[in-house]
Formats: structure tokens, C-alpha cells, sequence
């Protein structure tokens, strides 16, 4: 007999020309994972919102622990022993490791100081529950992306709550650092703390979760047992139709070769050369750390090159800038959207022109309000981007939203060569799949793509070629008929 440990009757949450939660029903079990799926703008997110008491519901009842309530606040939540690891990282960059797990709940001595002492042997021993030999007092600013969220971790752990939201808690973790993940989860699990797991990594809702809820559209569409579903049904209701040819492929003729990367080296690439043909997609495979992104942004200028040569059209070109890199009609599409590709608070007009604003000034100078809101429209239309309006805020959008609106405003600026890093990273099946034609269709035009991924199906499924790295080199080529995922594996391990 599964025991409630949270349940949601009849929730409901709307937003101005929105219903983000449409009469939902949602349980967690003590002692039990529930995965939550459903593609992005199904109102997973907004659910665990209302849950911490970030939003407030419209109507509905929440029972936790046999109780109605009513949270005013996330500090209520934490109070009440409810905690939530974020996908988008909540850290304070200018505050040191120990400081940020401890915000707000810092432990005092008998004179009421703060007891830095105590605090930093409790962050030790968080830390090494999770495996991870950081230094307490390092600041949060100076970690990577998934040292950040191994603090996120580590910071809801110490709260020792009895409900854990995880809302995407593998994203940007290695695959070491996954499987301790793993470890404490079940760990938690045995103590009786129910757990919500968001992830768009089915097989590690099928690998970890006893329970699944599915969410479409804001509403609730059933609850199962994890044991009596299989991939394909979850992906049908998660997006309400089947997905036929999941990546789609039309075989086009390769053009001339258009760009050559001659012995580029710095600190993070060691002599790498490949050459890219007009209309080929080229996969970048390895290990994180192995130095994909960071070819991507020596070849944007981002990083400089100590050594080498670019050449674009048989010419030699000196890329010190991305601004540099825009004007040879190279465009770096981030894995880091919400960083490094988009304007939070900017609109989705704004952040999809931004790169290409000279193309609408006339001889004056002035902006053709109405030339750039036609070239928009358009490309909402033709990705399926699904915003109210172009003057909608970014941050409003869904993580797939969001995603489209960042390759829309790569193409404002006509690219020859568009590098996608990791472009399908913490969006859903129905969201990667839009992608995946949207990367079909642009190879069709003539358009160069540099893929990355870490997701071995999706490079081999989209590449005519692919590149493995490790430790900063290339370590083997492969062509789409000839590879596997266990050769791609095999080169990505060389001198580790």
C-alpha cells in the first residue's frame, strides 16, 4: 500500500491569457520517485511553483502529510521540509560554497554569531556524502556549470527535507557525478523521503522512478506505475501523437568545401584540423571536458588561438571577436541559452533581431519597425514557437521555446556556418524533435552545421559526419554508415 505523502486535488493556475495548471491532480508517495513528465510548457514547472508556495494557486487543495496548506513563501516550504533542486541554478555567485548552502539558515553559537566553524565541517560532509572534494570557501562564481549544481545538491540535502523536488538534477552533470547522484537518491528513497524527479532523460525515469505522472498542455493525463509503461506509450502521452522518424534525414549532394581548421591550438585544443563541406552537418562527440565548447569559441573568436589557421572560402581569416566571426557569417548558438545566447529580460523580437539589427536600417539609419516584426513573425510561424505575442518576455517562454528563439536569431544574421552547442540540452521529446526538422530543413538550404552533443543517438542519428575528442584532441573520424555508439565511446576514452 503506497502512502501519500503529498497530494494535489484539483489545482488550478492561470496567468494573464495563460492556464498554466488546468484542474490538476498530482501525488508523491513516501518512500517513492515520482517522475513528472511532459514536454516543456506542460506546467511541470509552474506545479512545483505552487508546491514551494512561489506561486500561489488559484484553486485546489494541497495535502502534506495528512495536512491542507497554504505557502506563503519558499521559506515556508523549506520549514515545512520541502526542498527543490532548481534546473535553473539559484546560487549567488559572490558568496562562497558554504555560504550559499547555509543562506538564511545559518548556524549560530550559543552568543548568537555565526559559527563558521561548525557550518564549514556540516559543508564537508555534505560534500563528501556527494563525492565531490570542493573547497568550502571557494566562491560559487569561480565553479563550473555542474560544480554549481552539485551544490544545488548539496544545499537541499542539508535541509534534510522529507519531500525533494528534482526538477532536471543530471543536466549538467558528468557521468561520474551521476551515478552518486543515483546513489544518495536511492539512499533518500530507503529513509521514507518521496521524491519528484523532472527529467527529460527517459531512460532515467525508467532507470530511477517507481511512478510517473504525465502532464499535457497544463493538464493532468494519468498517473502509472513505471513498471506497467514503456518508452513509446510515455512519449505518445506525453505529446499526443506518435513520432514517426524521429530523425528525420533527407540525403542531399555536399557542396565544395567551405571552411578548413588547420593545427588550431591554445590551452584548452591541441592541433585540431577538419575541413566542412556547404550543407554538411558535422558532429562533435566526447566526454565533458574534452574540449568541444571551447573549440567552438576559439573558432568564434571567444578564446584566442595561439597557433593555426581558419580558413573560409579559401581565405585566411584573423578572428579575434565574435562580432568578427559574425561578419564571415559564422553564428555560435551557446549550451548555454539563458547565459551566454539569450536576454532574459528582453522580448522574443528583441532577442531574435538583436544580432541582426542592421539588416532593418534604411539609409537614415532608422530602424523598419515593420521590416523586422515581418522577418520575426515569420520564423515564430515557421519554427512553431509558441509565445502570445513577439513582445513576450523570454524568460516566459519553455525551455524549447526559448531554444527556437535562439536558432531564429542565428539565422537573422544569414550564416554560412551555424554551430550548435549541445542545442537540444534540457528541452523535451516533442521540443527535440521540432529541432531535429528544423536542423534537417537548414541543411536542405545550403546552410553548415557544426553539431556538439553528448547524446550519442542524436549525433549519429543527424550527422553525414563525426568528429570524437578527448583531452582537447581529435581521436578518431567517422562516417555516418560506419559508426556506433560503442566506437564513439571507445574514442572518446583515449587518454583519459
Amino acid at each position: 500500500m503506497k502512502e501519500k505523502l503529498l497530494e494535489l486535488k484539483g489545482v488550478t493556475k492561470t496567468f494573464p491569457g495563460v492556464i498554466a495548471l488546468d484542474n490538476v491532480d498530482f501525488r508523491v508517495y513516501k518512500g517513492r520517485i515520482m517522475a513528472l513528465a511532459g514536454e516543456n510548457g506542460a506546467g511541470k514547472s509552474t506545479l512545483m511553483k505552487v508546491i514551494t508556495g512561489i506561486y500561489t494557486k488559484d484553486k485546489g487543495e494541497i495535502v502534506y502529510k495528512g495536512k491542507n496548506i497554504n505557502f506563503s513563501g519558499i521559506t515556508d516550504s523549506i520549514e515545512a521540509g520541502i526542498g527543490i533542486i532548481h534546473q535553473e541554478l539559484n546560487l549567488l555567485p559572490e558568496l562562497s560554497i558554504m555560504e550559499n548552502i547555509f543562506l538564511g539558515r545559518e548556524i549560530v553559537n550559543s552568543i548568537g554569531k555565526i559559527d563558521y566553524k561548525i557550518m564549514k565541517m556540516e559543508t564537508l560532509t555534505i560534500l563528501k556524502r556527494l563525492g565531490v572534494d570542493y573547497d568550502p570557501y571557494t566562491k560559487v562564481g569561480k565553479l563550473s556549470i555542474a560544480e554549481q549544481q552539485m551544490v544545488e545538491i548539496a544545499k537541499v540535502l542539508s535541509q534534510n527535507a522529507k519531500l525533494i523536488i528534482m526538477d532536471e538534477p543530471t543536466d549538467a552533470l558528468t557521468e561520474k557525478e551521476t551515478e552518486k547522484l543515483f546513489e544518495i537518491i536511492k539512499e533518500l528513497k530507503l529513509s521514507g523521503t518521496g521524491i519528484v524527479y523532472i527529467s527529460h532523460r527517459l531512460k532515467e525515469i525508467f532507470e530511477m522512478c517507481d511512478d510517473i505522472t504525465i502532464f499535457r498542455d497544463g493538464k493532468y493525463i494519468d498517473e502509472k506505475e513505471v513498471s506497467d509503461i514503456d518508452e513509446n506509450q510515455l512519449i505518445e502521452l506525453m505529446v499526443g501523437r506518435k513520432l514517426e522518424n524521429y530523425f528525420p534525414r533527407d540525403e542531399i549532394e555536399l557542396g565544395d568545401e567551405i571552411l578548413e581548421i588547420k593545427n588550431i591550438s591554445n590551452k584548452y585544443v591541441h592541433d585540431v584540423s577538419f575541413k566542412l563541406k556547404k550543407g554538411e552537418i558535422l558532429g562533435i562527440s566526447g566526454l565533458v571536458g574534452a574540449g568541444r565548447t571551447e573549440l567552438c569559441k576559439t573558432l568564434m573568436g571567444n578564446l584566442k588561438k595561439d597557433s593555426g589557421e581558419i580558413i573560409l572560402n579559401r581565405k585566411n581569416l584573423k578572428i579575434n571577436s565574435e562580432k568578427e566571426a559574425l561578419k564571415q557569417h559564422l553564428f555560435y548558438v551557446s549550451e548555454d541559452r539563458k547565459k551566454d545566447g539569450l536576454i532574459l529580460g528582453m522580448s522574443v523580437k528583441e532577442n531574435m533581431s538583436l544580432s541582426a539589427i542592421r539588416r532593418f536600417e534604411n539609409k537614415f539609419l532608422k530602424i523598419n519597425f515593420k521590416k523586422e516584426e515581418k522577418l520575426v513573425d515569420s520564423y515564430i510561424s515557421k519554427f512553431k514557437i509558441k509565445t502570445p505575442s513577439m513582445e513576450q518576455l523570454i524568460k516566459n517562454l519553455s525551455g524549447g521555446n526559448q531554444q527556437k528563439t535562439a536558432i531564429g536569431k542565428a539565422l537573422m544574421t544569414e550564416p554560412e556556418i551555424l554551430i550548435l552547442d549541445e542545442p537540444t540540452r534540457g528541452i523535451d521529446v516533442g521540443a527535440k524533435r521540432d529541432i531535429y526538422l528544423l536542423i534537417n530543413e537548414l541543411k536542405k538550404t545550403g546552410i553548415s552545421i557544426i553539431l556538439v552533443s553528448s547524446e550519442m543517438p542524436e549525433i549519429i542519428g543527424l550527422s553525414d559526419r563525426i568528429l570524437v575528442m578527448s583531452n582537447g584532441k581529435i581521436t578518431a573520424e567517422f562516417d555516418r554508415k560506419e559508426v556506433t555508439q560503442k566506437k564513439l565511446m571507445k574514442a572518446a576514452v583515449v587518454s583519459l
